[in-house]
């Protein structure tokens, strides 16, 4: 469909909100009905993105809809504000994800000043997600679902919590911050296991932690599985604790065959994820390193 027409409407809308704006900055303007001008712009700013939105315009429908929360603001409207930047921060995602960021910050500070600390989070998670995605910084990703989690605590929004901590669990452990990773999965393992509805996940938390240990070192592992089988005792009964004591065994061996084949096993069942079987094979490497030194 062509929406041409959409955009010159969009554009004629503007031009009317800016000399609108421009009038109220005048002696009379000032005195008589400035703040029901401004409120009236920044309708036609919002009519105006929206259009713009039609037209896929991203880029003009985010100036768009950052007019109008500017206007908001400055009449300390700051509801309103902070759902306008938001629009701005979703139209600019399609087109400049660095400004979309930006917007989806200023309506993160709105929102923390209202105390409204739920909404907050939940846009750090968006602005994670195009770290993640689109500007492909993972530092800046995991500083933002670290900030997330910070507010869902504080709210006492746990689950909410520890889906973002997992996320910096898993990306903290693909750069090596092993530790790091631990002490979240234990934390979540924990919380999972003393949880009747979480329980059976449990497991999958020690498991990771276990290969993060494992990662570091295979005495630490091996004290690591010891540990979460006294702590969980239904940990000894899962797969992936049988699968991590094949795992030792053929690592104290060196023998890289029976580890293949352990993992092979288990992958028939229940098929390893990627974090998983990226892992593994960071394991497998350094029984291939010993034995080519041992050569």
């Amino acid at each position: 469909m062509d929406y041409s027409g959409k955009e010159k409407e969009a554009l004629a809308i503007m031009a009317e909100a800016d000399k609108k704006m421009k009038t109220s900055h005048s002696m009379f303007g000032t005195f008589f009905g400035s703040s029901s001008k401004v409120e009236e712009a920044c309708e036609m700013y919002v009519r105006a993105g929206n259009m713009f939105k039609m037209a896929k315009n991203w880029s003009a429908a985010g100036d768009a809809f950052c007019k109008a929360a500017q206007l908001h603001l400055r009449v300390q409207n700051k509801h309103d504000a902070a759902v306008n930047f938001l629009d701005a921060g979703n139209a600019f995602k399609k087109s400049d994800p660095q400004e979309a960021v930006s917007c989806f910050c200023q309506a993160i500070d709105i929102y923390t000043d209202m105390g409204r600390f739920n909404i907050a989070g939940k846009h750090h998670i968006s602005i994670a997600e195009i770290y993640e995605s689109e500007l492909l910084d993972i530092e800046k990703a995991i500083s933002h679902y670290e900030q997330a989690a910070d507010y869902f605590k504080g709210e006492s929004s746990t689950s909410s919590a520890n889906k973002c901590l997992l996320k910096v669990a898993n990306y903290a452990a693909q750069m090596e911050q092993y530790q790091k990773a631990i002490e979240i999965y234990e934390q979540i393992g924990t919380y999972a296991m003393d949880t009747t509805l979480l329980k059976y996940g449990a497991k999958d938390y020690f498991f990771k932690a276990a290969l993060c240990h494992f990662c570091v070192d295979m005495l630490n592992c091996k004290l690591a599985v010891q540990k979460y089988e006294e702590l969980f005792p239904a940990f000894s009964d899962a797969r992936e604790c049988r699968l991590l004591k094949k795992l030792l065994d053929a690592y104290e061996e060196q023998n890289i065959d029976a580890y293949a084949d352990a993992v092979r096993e288990f992958d028939s069942i229940a098929r390893l994820d990627q974090w998983q079987t990226t892992m593994i094979l960071r394991i497998k490497r350094t029984i291939q390193d010993e034995n080519d030194d041992l050569r």
